[in-house]
């Protein structure tokens, strides 16, 4: 199903077709970027599993990936395995006389990777007549309600499940705590969040886990797109650990958010959206705005 669009065109996005825009020699390329993994098994399950999804939902378009996280690349790298960041991407599309380009990263949240990305994309954008962006998993509210619909699924009888994200310490983190009461307000209780750097902490988790006093089994799972060292060093590691130290009998739902394939549907269709629409940008909003009231 396409992504509900009214959410969208409430507030920055215009209609406007990306491939009506292009005119004869003019070559259109769709570029995914996810943060990367050095696990071989959670890529092939999250990272591949996407991209040949989006090569079949986009067929017309040449497919391209790209990486952001330097470690990785560096550990893949003296591996023999070599990945691109945006930067050297974009390049390389421009080198193959590409023109107008589809990006779709696999962040969870607009947080500080989306900010890197866009900067990114705002030193290479002059190379090309046309970039558009596609929003992360969690952008409007009906992004939340798809995905808490998606992962309720998950739950288990007599047991409290923890989504446990990276987090972060700016105040993007508050889209986990948005996450965490639309949850309760969706109507599953049994379900909480908690991140490794940021808030809601362990701690917050934990509160509301003891408010509920008959709850004697929690479940984690990872809310990351990949399961690799956060999910198996401090999910299934540290926090594991704690729990059980606390009392409680916990067992991990060892997989990244990005194998599950109705939440890959979520990022096909936000890539689908910008096919069909543009970013305002937020001075010509402005300007506009105050012309009509004038």
């Amino acid at each position: 199903m396409l992504h509900q669009a009214y959410a969208h065109t409430e507030g920055n996005y215009v209609p406007s077709n990306l491939f009506e825009t292009m005119q004869a020699g003019d070559k259109a390329a769709l570029l995914l970027v996810h943060f990367g993994t050095t696990h071989d098994d959670t890529r092939a399950l999250t990272i591949d599993a996407i991209n040949q999804k989006a090569q079949e939902a986009f067929p017309d378009l040449e497919f391209r990936e790209a990486y952001t996280s330097r470690i990785v690349m560096n550990r893949l790298a003296k591996r023999g395995v070599y990945k691109k960041n945006p930067v050297e991407a974009l390049a390389q599309l421009k080198a193959d006389g590409f023109t107008h380009i589809l990006i779709q990263s696999t962040n969870i949240i607009d947080g500080i990777e989306m900010e890197s990305l866009r900067k990114d994309i705002d030193v290479m954008k002059d190379l090309f007549k046309e970039i558009r962006l596609g929003t992360p998993l969690l952008y409007t509210p009906e992004d939340y309600r798809q995905v808490i619909s998606i992962l309720s699924q998950k739950g288990k009888d007599k047991t409290m499940t923890v989504l446990v994200g990276h987090g972060t310490y700016t105040p993007a983190t508050a889209q986990y705590a948005m996450l965490d009461y639309m949850l309760e307000a969706e109507g599953h209780p049994d379900f909480v969040v908690a991140t490794v750097e940021g808030y809601p902490t362990l701690d917050d988790a934990v509160r509301k886990i003891k408010e509920q006093k008959k709850i004697k089994q929690i479940q984690l799972l990872p809310f990351m797109f990949v399961a690799g060292d956060h999910a198996k060093n401090d999910i299934a590691g540290d926090i594991r650990q704690d729990l059980e130290s606390a009392g409680y009998q916990v067992s991990v739902l060892m997989e990244g958010l990005g194998q599950n394939p109705e939440i890959q549907d979520i990022f096909i269709d936000h890539a689908r959206f910008m096919t069909q629409h543009i970013l305002i940008d937020i001075s010509d909003k402005k300007k506009a705005y105050a012309a009509d009231k004038e």
